[in-house]
């Protein structure tokens, strides 16, 4: 059993502690408050001054499929062949040496989604993971099915439009290609236990979005686009998350009426195309006063993930309240990604995964002194 002692613990669940104590067994948080019994033989780790949060959660990012360092050899985040790639999985391309996981795991960050990248209408399948170095994906292995990459906007255009001259030219043709993916997996399900059925990797992954064992994961950035994303959705009765959003916040009312989740960013880049045009750093204030379940990417390696707490903290130059910055980095973002029952806050039977801070985790000097995932410090 290990005990931290002595520091002001953010559980995000709950109450602030002063000069609480987090207690450990095994991969599990055992107790939260002040004045535990610590059982003899505990490790007792003193953190007086220090600040204890849960694990950072990055909602968005291309670890391990967009190798740090190594160019086109260890790019495998985008399938160009072809523009539908459903039975795709990321798991199969993650490459668990790479530098970036490791930068994040020292950065706070212990969980993070990562996905194919957006060439492709339909991309594949996305995976959550624990960042603590390990010698394999299955051992970081949090969540195998944790969403389908869809995406609209320019990037399918100009892979296959612009570069290849074929199919999609136009945002009509990405939405009907996605269309008609889904309508055959529908045919599909309804087709299982036929005598004459057969098996395909693609279709078996769009029916487990149709059975809503996984949301759609919709890479959207203009308003348009997210409109577009939501009918197909809503025509398919299907669960969406919005990735980007980028003018989300022009629509932050009917998401909000829709309970549609958004996975905000990365916010600490450029307008580096025409869809970025109406890009503000506003934008998660506003998505919060109007009510939005949103959280934060960093979309590594656009942005690293090591630095996901900064971007957090300088939404708050933006009007974001503090308190709700480091939510959306932690229990906010577990919630979206459906796991909130085992990460993103800290209490008893949940996962010990948290990061002891030297001060507040949203300031620039902050660095983490302590990183634990699944109760091991490495």
């Amino acid at each position: 059993m290990i005990a931290l002692t002595g520091g002001t613990i953010l559980t995000m669940c709950g109450k602030n502690l002063e000069r609480g104590t987090v207690l450990v067994r095994n991969s599990k948080i055992w107790a939260v408050g002040k004045n535990i019994d610590i059982p003899p033989g505990c490790r007792v780790i003193d953190v007086t001054g220090k600040i204890i949060t849960p694990g950072l959660i990055d909602a968005h990012t291309h670890l391990g499929i967009e190798s740090e360092g190594m160019g086109w050899a260890g790019s495998d985040v985008n399938e160009r062949s072809e523009p539908v790639t459903p039975g795709l999985h990321a798991l199969d391309a993650i490459n668990p040496a790479d530098l970036g996981l490791l930068e994040a795991y020292q950065g706070g960050v212990t969980t993070v989604m990562i996905a194919p990248g957006s060439a492709n209408p339909i991309g594949g399948q996305c995976v959550l993971l624990k960042t603590a170095p390990k010698a394999t994906v299955e051992q970081m292995l949090l969540q195998r099915y944790a969403g389908l990459k869809i995406a609209f906007g320019e990037n399918p255009k100009r892979v296959y439009g612009a570069d290849r001259k074929k199919m999609p030219v136009s945002r009509m043709a990405t939405a009907a290609l996605i269309r008609e993916a889904f309508w055959k997996a529908r045919q599909y399900l309804l087709q299982q236990g036929e005598k004459d059925f057969k098996y395909d990797m693609g279709m078996e992954a769009i029916a487990r979005v149709l059975r809503k064992e996984m949301p759609l994961r919709a890479h959207a950035h203009r308003a348009d686009d997210i409109i577009t994303a939501i009918r197909i959705a809503r025509e398919f009765d299907v669960e969406i998350i919005i990735e980007h959003g980028t003018e989300a916040y022009l629509v932050a009312d009917l998401l909000a009426a829709e309970e549609i989740p958004v996975i905000l960013g990365p916010t600490l880049s450029t307008r580096s195309k025409v869809e970025l045009k109406d890009k503000t750093m506003e934008s998660p204030a506003l998505l919060y006063r109007h009510g939005v379940a949103f959280t934060m990417m960093s979309d590594h390696p656009v942005t690293p993930s090591c630095f996901l707490s900064l971007y957090a903290g300088l939404s708050t130059r933006y009007g974001l309240p503090a308190h709700q910055a480091l939510k959306m980095i932690t229990c906010d973002a577990a919630k979206i990604l459906g796991v909130d029952d085992r990460i993103g806050s800290l209490a008893p039977g949940m996962d010990a995964d948290l990061v002891v801070w030297s001060e507040d985790p949203l300031i620039v000097s902050a660095h983490p002194e302590i990183v634990m995932v699944d109760g091991e410090i490495d």
